[in-house]
């Protein structure tokens, strides 16, 4: 059992390495290119990869590498952003319902069932219509379509919690019900739901770079990774080089974090077995 823990804490240590390495390169990515990402240069049009542009020009001859490095920022902390905001949403909802229980529960828990009877990717493609085309539409729409998971989880982990032997202590010692799970029951759900939001991160990023690439997310011509694939696809044929290198980069991403949440959910696993054998 130790030898196979050891194993997978380092498989964790080495998935979050990497997970770091791609947020600091988004966060310092302009310490490595060399080109403005902006820059038109007609000249330089549809240029190969090779040379002084490692990954080719697009057609309007900005450097596709440079565009990448700088749309990994978007991409990857518009992500960031979205987990952020619905973990701390998505939480206290769940929380409070299974927490208050009777019809306030009922009411919150009522409202997530109606958001999670939509496909996640086309929720969020209604939302986003709805607000009008902006990374900040964008943003909104894929917090409305992933608060949801977030309080269903909170809100059964408190149900389960509340009735826990401590809870009633602290009750009896005259707690109220906000020290109550702000002190004893948050410090107990938060693990289970950070396995939840770094599993999420990939299919965050998928779904952002989708509605830039349908024209509902980063506006043109900012370097976002979907945005930029939108804007390509004309060029297929001519430049493949541009989706596949800024796919190739999507792709990476997308499975470096989904590795890291799968490998950090194991773990939360194992763990909660231990405790009960």
């Amino acid at each position: 059992m130790s030898k196979k823990m050891t194993k997978e804490h380092r498989t964790v240590l080495l998935r979050g390495i990497f997970a770091g390495i791609l947020i600091l390169a988004a966060a310092f990515g302009k310490l490595l290119v060399r080109h403005d990402p902006y820059q038109v240069n007609m000249r330089a049009a549809f240029q190969k990869p090779g040379g002084e542009y490692l990954f080719g020009t697009d057609n309007l001859g900005r450097c596709v590498f440079c565009r990448i490095v700088t749309g990994s920022r978007t991409s990857l902390f518009s992500a960031l952003l979205v987990i952020l905001i619905v973990f701390v949403v998505g939480t206290l909802i769940g929380a409070a319902a299974g927490y208050m229980g009777g019809l306030a529960d009922e009411i919150l828990m009522k409202t997530a069932l109606i958001f999670q009877a939509f496909p996640a990717f086309i929720l969020a493609v209604a939302v986003a219509g709805i607000l009008g085309v902006g990374l900040r539409n964008s943003i909104l729409a894929l917090c409305a379509v992933y608060w949801a998971t977030y309080a269903k989880l909170a809100r059964s982990l408190v149900v389960t919690m509340k009735n826990e032997n401590f809870i009633y202590a602290a009750r009896l010692n005259g707690a109220p019900g906000y020290v109550v799970v702000f002190r004893y029951i948050f410090p107990n759900i938060v693990g289970t739901m950070s396995v939840a939001a770094a599993a999420d991160v990939g299919s965050v990023i998928l779904n952002m770079a989708g509605l830039s690439f349908l024209g509902l997310g980063a506006v043109r011509p900012t370097a976002e990774w979907g945005a930029v694939m939108g804007e390509a696809d004309k060029y297929l044929q001519n430049a493949p080089w541009i989706i596949g290198f800024n796919g190739a980069a999507l792709f990476v991403v997308v499975v470096v974090f989904q590795l890291l949440g799968d490998s950090i959910r194991d773990i939360m696993d194992a763990s909660d077995k231990r405790k009960y054998t």
